[in-house]
């Protein structure tokens, strides 16, 4: 039994547990706001295609401040690139709960504070996965991966089971105010972290050779820190290239996200699908949560992780259930009808397989990039992850919502679904490379 539950080791090095433990108060906040968000644009629209939106909004800052993020914090001092970027969440989450409060009504507005919301979060990610590494030993970053996606999935069912049977009573301006308080716990924990300076940013070898003695100039191993400027993002997209095992590891989350992930259509499947309000209500707060739930659960029985080898076979398993996962959901959106208690309960059991699956897969994807790349690239690195982990949702959410105006909500799920599961088999054919992969 030991074996089977999460391997807690990660949790012995004090600046991890310091961020982990105060990311289970700020995770459940945040997943409010994720779910207050479509929830109020759907409430003041009632039109999927502004629900989708927030991909497009989303998306651009995603890719500009993602990929010049993992460039800053391959050239800055990690813990402060942490520090402004949180002071950043706490201040657009503060102003989605000011336009709340405010009645604004206004989708652009809620459109625009979401835009300036991804920029801060995709300037934050690629630092803190990357200290990672800096705080523990190789063979425990599988379990700290799988730590955190547990603990990210905790709030993602706490975060919309409590926004979506709160939303009807509070409203919108109550529960993001709550994210915006949260968040200060996260502040706590980067504020108390040493400085995570990236190698060959500092001039630490510069000073001691000074201090011995020995000349500073010449062939002395003085650094100089590097311009986090368009060439550096280029270097880290031609490491990538020329890395294909990373490579692939985005590409197959690509193919499960883009085609995969229907979240846009949540407020539209628990109105319409399942008779649930405009407004919210737990028809939409169990779709949420349902993939969270999966994650959960998987993340608790995680100890198998640790001991996997073929981390690249895995990733395409994991990808593939996901998929079947999907399909699964279609077909309760489908049959829901004059039923739609029973198919519900089916389509938020899909998603918890599917959770399960995303968490794994996640798990061994973050791993393969920590582990294979330097530390000199791996801020970069991990602002590509950001981009496409956080970006294909995105793409999905516009993608959904224009299929599901022509196709419906049933049938662009049920489609996502396949196209997800032919991808990843399509893959492991074209790059057998990947699936012998072996840590």
């Amino acid at each position: 039994m030991r074996s089977a539950l999460a391997d807690t080791r990660p949790l012995a090095h004090p600046d991890f547990a310091r961020l982990w433990y105060a990311n289970i108060i700020t995770v459940i906040g945040a997943q409010l706001t994720v779910v207050t968000v479509p929830a109020q644009l759907w409430a003041i629209s009632r039109d999927s295609m502004y629900v989708g939106l927030t991909g497009l909004f989303g998306l651009v800052p995603l890719i500009i401040f993602g990929l010049w993020g993992g460039a800053i914090a391959d050239s800055f001092d990690r813990r402060k690139v942490l520090l402004v970027s949180t002071i950043g969440l706490i201040a657009t989450t503060t102003a989605f709960a000011i336009q709340a409060l405010m009645s604004f009504h206004n989708v652009w507005l809620i459109l625009s504070i979401f835009s300036v919301q991804q920029a801060f979060f995709a300037l934050n990610q690629p630092a803190r996965n990357a200290i990672i590494p800096m705080i523990m030993p190789t063979s425990e970053l599988p379990a700290a991966n799988a730590l955190n996606m547990t603990v990210f999935n905790f709030g993602a069912i706490a975060g919309p089971l409590v926004g979506g049977a709160l939303l009807p009573i509070l409203g919108a301006g109550p529960l993001y105010s709550i994210d915006a308080v949260t968040m200060l716990a996260t502040l706590w924990a980067v504020i108390k972290l040493p400085p995570m300076r990236p190698k060959g940013t500092d001039t630490t070898t510069t000073k001691q050779a000074t201090s011995q003695g020995k000349p500073a100039n010449g062939r002395a191993k003085q650094t100089r820190k590097k311009a986090p400027g368009l060439r550096s993002v280029i270097d880290g997209f031609r490491y990538t290239w020329i890395h294909k095992i990373l490579l692939m590891s985005f590409v197959v989350d690509l193919i499960a996200m883009i085609f995969g992930m229907p979240r846009a259509l949540y407020p539209e499947i628990a109105n319409i699908n399942f008779g649930g309000p405009a407004s919210g209500g737990m028809e939409f707060a169990l779709l949420s949560a349902g993939m969270a739930a999966g994650a959960v659960v998987g993340g608790i029985f995680s100890g198998w992780v640790s001991r996997v080898r073929r981390q690249g076979r895995a990733v395409l398993i994991a990808v593939a259930v996901w998929g079947f996962a999907i399909v699964g959901l279609g077909v309760a959106v489908s049959f829901a009808g004059g039923h739609a208690m029973p198919f519900l309960a089916l389509g938020v059991f899909m998603l918890a397989i599917g959770g399960a699956a995303d968490m794994a897969s996640a798990a061994f994807r973050q791993s393969i990039l920590q582990s294979a790349a330097t530390d000199e690239v791996r801020g970069r690195l991990q602002g590509v992850f950001i981009v496409v982990v956080a970006g294909g949702p995105r793409l999905a959410d516009m993608l959904h919502g224009f299929v599901a105006g022509h196709l419906g909500a049933a049938w662009t799920v049920l489609g996502g679904g396949v196209l997800v599961v032919l991808g990843v088999t399509l893959c492991y054919f074209l790059v057998p490379k990947f699936s012998q992969f072996r840590v």
